[in-house]
């Protein structure tokens, strides 16, 4: 949450000074010996050098600052230089000067160019986004700098009315650099010390509350002041470090294009992380925009639309003029929009698809690969970009049919109406077919309408969005998903969030109203990765998602999953980039109710919307955060927002207890009893390794003779079994296989870690590259073994592409058995080529479905209990005794995760060998999860539910004992909400009936099923 003041609902406050004056007691003497040294140098004839030198001290109005940080040497080749610029003006005959003197030290830099007040010079030297780059956001703990910068006062000669901008940068000195949790609120401790020097008080005490209020919240925080005897305007910003990029330069564009300038401007950084900008703002002489007061009213309810994105490749547009910074965003939101969901396909492509035959093998291989070349070659984001630059003024007309929607008229309010709005009034308002309608007229070829009708598509498909919230750290648009084709997703998305911040896109998908899942951070390795996750991301979201689905068909919850992919530039931003997707998202759950900071939103929903997020790759960390945040922020579901927290606020964390594994675990062992096999002679590889999750819990519960291991630092290999003892040190240390002592693998073992090259193996291969060999490994001969459990690796490791490796010469499957932990591994393709040659799978959707079983009852618990209760009987803290509720609890969430495991199980083994092994288990399954989800839906529409004796009596078994016992059944149905009451109902009956019955009962089975219940309502 953030706050920025709006300037207009309260009149500007009036304040003294923000800072003392500079004043260089030694100016006087250094100007006679500046004087010396221009005139022994000889380039400034001697008769003019004293005017020249006296100039440039006093009618040039640099502040003092430059005088006392510079040397004689300095200043005197400056002047020079100004002088040698005058020259070539006169040669010219020019009236204005192109200055760029610029000096860079490791302990700051000095900036002086010609600068003409309230313009954005593309074309210039960028000294701020220079600034921004190397100096404000490469800040550290260790290293940070300070900024001063003056315009200066007078011209650069009598004769040229140019003037001249100095920057000041200088590396910071804290009182304290590693202030305490104590500390960090007191700005006397976490200053610069030059800062208290030159701050007036009235400066330090601004600066004491915006502290305070940056560090509670996670966005800008703005006010503006009035400068005494002037109509000048001070803005004030906070925000905590490295949040954002290149927002001081962007700052200067925004305030220009309203016609504004500034005199003075100062960036101070804190040891607490928080930084805090000064601009001193002025009107253009004879500008034609609104008076200064409205205009820096603009400047302020912008500033954090500036901060969500500060650059994006429209700023020229924004900096000359053309576009407001409104519409170069939205035209920004526009095109990523269109990179994800421009329909590439085409007629030919639904026309193939429905001619060929699905569950031909070689039909879909040819389908997939035509539809990734598709994708990939027909619209790429530089053809896209290039398209939209061609037409700023189409931007602007979709811009208004969007902003016609979503954009409240402040006039309602107490407010003044801002500009945005009255620019509003002046430009044409289409229909969405008139639009269309000049779309067609106005671009060149069907390709770029196809670009710009995508912006119709969104416009006409945002059902909510904090793009006009007053304050917000990332944007956010609430989807309906009815515009993405059946023919790619044929599975329907019940709700969808975009997200966009200046470190990442991401995106959230759920099946089901109530529906939980995690959210994943993906990285990129290098640029060619970053393309291809960029270009996959919704479709792995997608199925993500849908994989979800089915795995939660018996539990409560539908299927939802959120991805966050980190911008190639900012892989090192995890927590900053989650933090803002879940902050956004926020934003379009809780109605804002605060004016100037979180106000009502336009929603086109209109309905109470309750996600639940969980753990996933790269951001199991950061649960607790987004708990406590969410309680912050006032989500009235706070406790169960998030799943796998810390025990310490009553999570139930997946790793610690083992929950995923101990569902992936009860397949295996079904598996070893259907065959009467032994675990502990059964060879098995495993991707994923002793430091995550899965893996770790994987080597703990597991006895069978582990050849191989892959994970993120490379391959693990002995033939003869990995060493047990060494496996499961590392498993409990969760540390990388690059931590195994090598001394205990046999004659033929090996380690190959990911940065080493030509390594030469037991047997005389020579690996060129490690981290090629790791990406392989599960495709080489060497990793065959009776089982190959994935707990970890990336989606679609193993498609029809590759899946021929992992067959022997004889067409035999190199693994007789497969139990998927990770998510995705396997393309359903590639999953019915190896069931095709004789091996056993369970999919991910049957087999890993132990940590959503875990978090289910997590929530439950959380929606059930009362703050004081879930306080009591949920949360443990080090050094006191576990609640005795939360010991049982686990216990029961583990018989319950082994119970609907062995459910599932039986009733695949049953279903397959009914169909007499011709139908594929990896069918089944789905089959499974369909009958059990359709099912549900239909439950929710009959009239059973408002059976009350019925509804009673099948909460009953479907609620956990424990908590039944602690609460009462009536309470759980008062305090949990109804529509995640009737979810546990639906998804109760229509998993233990589908189980039981399987997935073509006769039409009598579901009145046989009842028939129990239904005697029990009655009596």
């Amino acid at each position: 949450m953030s706050l920025l003041a709006v300037p207009g609902a309260a009149a500007a406050r009036s304040v003294p000074e923000g800072y003392t004056d500079n004043v260089f007691a030694g100016k006087p003497e250094q100007l006679q010996n500046v004087c010396n040294y221009v005139l022994e140098k000889g380039f400034i004839p001697k008769e003019l050098v004293a005017v020249e030198v006296n100039w440039f001290y006093g009618n040039l109005g640099i502040d003092d600052m430059y005088f006392q940080l510079e040397s004689v040497e300095t200043i005197a080749q400056h002047i020079m230089a100004l002088y040698a610029a005058k020259l070539l003006a006169y040669i010219k005959n020019e009236n204005v000067l192109d200055i760029n003197l610029e000096r860079e030290t490791e302990d700051g830099a000095v900036y002086i160019h010609t600068s003409r007040p309230g313009v954005s010079d593309i074309t210039g030297p960028a000294h701020e986004r220079k600034i921004d780059a190397k100096y404000l956001d490469a800040i550290s703990k260790s290293v940070a700098y300070r900024l001063e910068s003056y315009r200066s006062t007078g011209t650069v000669s009598s004769s040229l009315s140019t003037q001249l901008r100095c920057y000041f940068v200088r590396r910071v000195n804290y009182v304290k650099a590693d202030p305490t949790a104590a500390e960090e609120g007191d700005i006397k401790l976490v200053s610069d010390k030059s800062f208290l020097e030159k701050a007036t008080p009235n400066t330090i005490e601004i600066y004491q509350k915006f502290i305070q209020q940056v560090l509670i919240r996670n966005g800008p925080v703005a006010e503006v002041y009035d400068v005494p005897n002037s109509r000048e305007k001070r803005v004030v910003i906070g925000l905590r470090q490295r949040s954002t990029q290149t927002f001081f330069s962007a700052l200067s564009d925004l305030y220009h294009f309203y016609d504004l300038y500034s005199t003075r401007k100062y960036v101070e950084q804190f040891s607490n992380g928080v930084t805090i900008i000064s601009l001193y703002l002025n009107q253009l002489p004879n500008s034609k925009a609104p008076p200064i007061e409205v205009s820096v009213f603009q400047v302020v309810r912008e500033a954090s639309l500036v901060y969500c994105l500060p650059t994006t490749p429209l700023q020229s547009f924004f900096q000359t003029g053309k576009l407001s910074v409104q519409e170069a965003i939205y035209g920004h939101v526009g095109w990523i929009f269109a990179q994800h969901f421009l329909n590439r396909l085409g007629n030919e492509y639904s026309s193939l698809s429905t001619i060929l035959d699905n569950s031909n093998v070689v039909h879909m291989e040819v389908l997939q690969k035509m539809k990734k070349r598709l994708r990939s070659d027909t619209f790429t984001r530089e053809y896209i970009l290039d398209i939209i630059k061609l037409y700023p003024d189409l931007i602007k007309l979709c811009y208004i049919n969007f902003a016609m929607v979503h954009y409240i008229n402040p006039a309602a309010s107490k407010l003044k109406p801002s500009i945005s709005y009255q620019r509003m009034q002046t430009t044409q308002v289409l229909t969405d077919e008139e639009l269309l309608d000049k779309i067609k007229k106005t671009v060149s070829n069907n390709h770029e309408y196809m670009i710009f009708e995508s912006y119709v598509t969104f416009n006409k498909h945002v059902l909510k969005t904090n793009f006009y919230q007053p304050t917000k750290v990332a944007l956010s648009f609430r989807m309906d998903p009815t515009f993405l084709p059946s023919i790619e997703y044929p599975q329907k998305v019940f709700g969808m969030f975009f997200i966009i911040g200046s470190e990442f896109r991401g995106f959230h998908l759920r099946f089901a109203d109530v529906a939980r899942g995690g959210i994943r951070i993906v990285r990129s390795r290098n640029k060619e990765a970053y393309s291809i996750n960029l270009r996959s991301l919704f479709d792995e979201n997608y199925n993500l998602a849908a994989t979800q689905q089915r795995k939660n068909k018996d539990i409560p919850e539908g299927g939802s999953k959120g991805t966050i992919l980190l911008d190639i530039e900012q892989q090192d931003k995890m927590r900053v980039a989650f933090e803002k997707y879940v902050d956004a998202v926020l934003d379009l759950l809780i109605v804002g109710q605060s004016p100037g900071i979180k106000e009502k939103i336009v929603d086109m929903y209109g309905k109470n919307e309750i996600l639940f997020f969980g753990p996933d790759e790269g951001t199991a960390d950061f649960m607790d955060w987004a708990s406590q945040h969410a309680r912050t922020r006032g989500f009235p579901f706070w406790k169960a927002f998030t799943t796998g927290k810390s025990q310490s606020i009553g999570g139930i964390p997946h790793d610690t207890f083992g929950m995923t594994t101990r569902s992936v675990h009860q397949y295996v062992l079904g598996i070893f009893r259907k065959f009467g096999t032994k675990e502990e002679e059964v060879t098995k590889l495993q991707t994923g390794g002793p430091d995550g999750d899965l893996g770790s819990n994987e080597i703990k519960i597991s006895k069978d003779k582990t050849i191989a291991i892959v994970d993120g630092s490379g391959v693990l290999y002995d033939p003869e079994g990995i060493h047990r003892d060494e496996l499961e040190r590392l498993a409990t240390k969760r540390v990388m296989i690059s931590n195994f002592d090598t001394s205990k693998l046999g004659p033929k073992g090996f380690r190959v870690l990911v940065d080493e090259t030509n390594v030469k193996l037991p047997d005389g291969t020579v690996v060129e590259s490690g981290l090629k060999f790791r990406n392989e490994f599960h495709l080489d001969p060497l990793s065959s073994a009776t089982l190959f459990v994935p707990c970890g690796g990336r989606p679609e490791a193993v498609d029809l592409s590759n899946v021929h490796t992992l067959l022997n010469e004889d067409g035999t499957p190199r693994f007789k058995f497969i139990v998927e932990g990770a998510n995705l591994f396997f393309t359903q393709e590639a999953r019915l080529r190896l069931e095709k040659a004789g091996a056993i799978i369970y999919k991910d959707a049957s087999a890993n479905k132990g940590g959503v079983t875990s978090s289910s009852l997590e929530v439950l618990a959380a929606l059930a209990f009362t703050d004081e209760e879930f306080k009591e009987h949920m949360q443990v803290h080090d050094g006191r005794e576990t609640p005795r509720f939360y010991a049982e609890y686990i216990k029961n969430v583990h018989a319950f995760i082994e119970k609907n495991a062995e459910l599932e199980f039986e009733a695949i083994w049953r279903e397959y060998e009914r169909n007499g092994g011709k139908k594929p288990r990896s069918v089944i399954s789905d089959e499974l999860s369909f009958a059990i989800i359709n099912l549900h839906d239909e439950l929710q529409t009959t009239t059973l539910w408002d059976n009350v004796p019925l509804r009673t009596i099948v909460l009953q078994e479907a609620f956990p004992k424990l908590l039944q016992e602690q609460v009462g059944i009536e309470t759980l149905m008062k305090r949990v909400p109804e529509s995640y009451v009737k979810a546990i109902f639906g998804s109760y009956l229509a998993s233990r009936f589908v189980y039981k019955y399987g997935v073509n009962p006769s039409q009598f089975a579901f009145f046989e099923y009842m028939a129990p219940y239904f005697d029990k309502a009655r009596n």
